[in-house]
């Protein structure tokens, strides 16, 4: 990597930091003389008890501690933060009684709209005794298939302040990837949109829905959210429906209740991708999801009261949530539903400028969107308020940090951060006091053991290996639904490593201190036993300006492994003996030979599932003639199609 660091932030913006502020709260409370990022890292994480108790004060956590801070603190899975506390999620969250935004929404072209903090209480209130009436109580689930709309918002607080467990799913799902997931948990009720706007087009979706409430018994209640102007027409097809007006009409404005219950009670259910089966249902808990992201909107993010912090995401992906849980911190959220590109490349820009952004968050894949379609919005907005732009969801390229200072903002805090929805937050991820170095995440988070282990189990520098932490922390899931013996959770990450979470991604630490993460370890390449990490050959393809996207697998060849590049080219463009030759030469010296693919192969369209992650496993599967076990947990599952009998890859 570069020998000199691609921004360092400025003295004055160090010093009035809400980590700085939150490193003197740690020295005076505990006598110590703590000067660097490093340093409190190391503390946070020798001292897990202290460190967590003091983030709760600094962040001004509303409900009861309790007089214990951790027990069996060396057990994973096992330890408990906080066993006496009792908290409810949603009131830390509606902390804020002015009248000023809570939420500004975007949807594409089509819809532009601003929620006060008065307002979001007000349906808060509304939508909190629709669900009680509906006989929603703690423990009971709310599942809802919305876009990303203030109305869903406002949903998952009024459940959350019942004690209830909220989950969600964005509309773009199909009927079966709706079932995999609800049909697990049994919401009490159910809460839809009457379609959505992608890409200018209205989608309709009461085809789905139909048999997805017919299947979904459980649901005694099926609100619909009015969006694109059809929800009175769908109320009337759909059984047990009501629309969203007529279920909140009996209601008037009331202060908000808040039922406060254990620190480890279940909030969220989130499913892992079930690209390999029947989605697990991963709990998180009140406090645990509340601390994580507190400590990472303020410290890792430099996020403050009324700052504005955006996320693109669906309310399929933990970003979703990551995001909702800014109101802890005070900030206005920035929704946006649609496509990222659409009525005109630079939408999201114009919001950014519009709302007057301070942190924008994306996907890697996104920001190299922008690159290849030469956007230069350092040129074409006013970006003078962001601050943070943080991505994740797929390594960030090199070639992707440059672009951001150069085409974006020189003044910059760029964050990758890399986490999952297993931990509902991030291992690596920001700090706002440290140079940011060209294609490296900074650092591991604060309170997170993050640490590379070898295949043997014992810790690497300057060598990949797994990703780990060893420690127990405050996110760790609660539990999977359905696994009352708990063999699903303990086979999930502890199996690799006894008591040391393994979190299947493949990683290495830097000379900076930094990490670079290669991609899931289980779609690691060995091609004659040398491992390799996808996100090493996409930096170096998507280079080439004809690659738009690139998906790379092992083939099992010849009692050896092959590494198998399929390339997405620009519209008109062919895949010939020239551009190959171009596409390995660019991976030899970018990469190494050994990067080298032995066959590149043209495909029209790749496999992403509903969060925009490639999937390179499901892909491999087909190359090796077995079957996806769940492709309705992918966006476009008929591009498998195009990589079953390849003639190139027979020979």
């Amino acid at each position: 990597m570069a020998d000199v660091p691609l921004w360092v932030p400025p003295p004055e913006r160090v010093a009035s930091s809400r980590i700085a502020a939150f490193m003197a709260a740690v020295n005076q409370r505990h006598d110590l003389a703590l000067k660097s990022y490093r340093a409190l890292h190391a503390w946070s994480v020798a001292q897990r008890a202290a460190f967590w108790d003091l983030v709760w004060d600094f962040c001004g956590v509303i409900g009861e501690k309790g007089d214990r801070l951790l027990i069996e603190p060396d057990k994973m899975p096992g330890a408990k933060f906080f066993p006496d506390a009792r908290l409810n999620f949603a009131e830390n969250l509606l902390r804020r009684v002015d009248r000023g935004p809570a939420l500004v929404f975007r949807g594409e072209d089509k819809m532009d709209r601003e929620v006060s903090w008065a307002e979001l209480c007000a349906l808060v209130s509304r939508m909190q005794q629709a669900l009680k009436a509906s006989g929603v109580g703690v423990g009971d689930r709310v599942a809802a298939m919305l876009p990303n709309v203030p109305e869903a918002i406002a949903g998952m607080l009024a459940a959350t302040s019942l004690g209830a467990i909220w989950s969600s799913c964005s509309p773009d799902f199909g009927e079966r990837g709706v079932l995999d997931r609800f049909g697990q948990i049994e919401p009490k009720v159910f809460i839809t949109a009457d379609g959505y706007w992608y890409n200018g087009k209205t989608v309709r979706i009461i085809d789905k829905l139909k048999p997805i409430v017919a299947q979904l018994g459980s649901a005694q209640t099926v609100v619909v959210v009015p969006y694109v102007g059809e929800a009175d027409a769908l109320a009337r097809e759909l059984p047990r429906a009501v629309t969203l007006e007529r279920y909140l009409e009996p209601f008037t404005q009331q202060p908000i209740t808040y039922e406060r219950l254990p620190f480890d009670h279940p909030i969220y259910i989130l499913y892992s991708s079930g690209t390999t089966g029947v989605p697990k249902c991963i709990v998180h808990g009140a406090g645990g999801t509340l601390l994580q992201h507190l400590k990472e909107h303020q410290f890792q993010c430099d996020v403050h009261a009324g700052d504005r912090l955006f996320y693109f995401t669906t309310l399929g992906w933990m970003m979703w949530n990551w995001l909702a849980s800014g109101l802890a911190s005070e900030a206005t959220l920035l929704l946006y539903d649609g496509s990222p590109f659409a009525p005109k490349p630079t939408v999201l820009w114009d919001f950014a400028q519009d709302a007057r952004m301070n942190l924008f968050g994306t996907s890697a894949k996104y920001i190299d969107g922008c690159a290849k379609a030469g956007l230069a919005p350092a040129d074409t907005h006013d970006l003078s308020a962001l601050r943070v732009m943080t991505s994740t969801g797929s390594p960030l390229a090199p070639e992707s940090f440059d672009y951001v200072y150069r085409a974006i903002k020189e003044d910059l805090h760029l964050a990758s951060i890399s986490g999952g929805t297993d931990i509902i937050s991030c291992f690596v991820g920001g700090d706002p006091t440290s140079p940011v170095w060209k294609g490296e995440i900074q650092g591991a988070a604060l309170g997170m053991a993050a640490d590379v282990y070898s295949e043997e189990g014992r810790p690497v520098r300057a060598e990949k290996g797994e990703l780990v932490c060893l420690k127990p922390f405050v996110s760790m899931p609660v539990m999977f639904w359905n696994d009352p013996d708990g063999k699903k959770y303990h086979a999930a990450y502890f199996e690799k490593f006894p008591n040391v979470w393994a979190h299947g991604d493949f990683a290495e630490w830097t000379e900076h201190g930094g990490m670079i993460i290669y991609g899931r370890s289980d779609a690691t390449l060995n091609p004659a036993g040398v491992r390799i990490g996808t996100a090493e050959i996409y930096s170096q393809v998507e280079q080439i300006p004809e690659v738009v996207e690139a998906i790379c697998i092992g083939q099992d060849w010849d009692r050896d492994v092959r590494v198998v590049l399929f390339v997405r080219l620009r519209e008109g463009v062919t895949l010939d003996e020239a551009l190959k030759e171009r596409i390995r030469q660019q991976i030899r010296v970018g990469a190494s030979p050994r990067h080298v693919p032995a066959k590149i192969v043209q495909v029209a369209d790749i496999p992403r599932t509903r969060s925009g992650k490639i999937t390179e496993i499901a892909v491999r599967d087909i190359v090796h003639g077995r079957p996806v076990k769940n492709t309705e947990a992918l966006a476009n599952p008929e591009a498998l199609a195009l990589y079953a009998d390849v003639p190139d890859l027979q020979s």
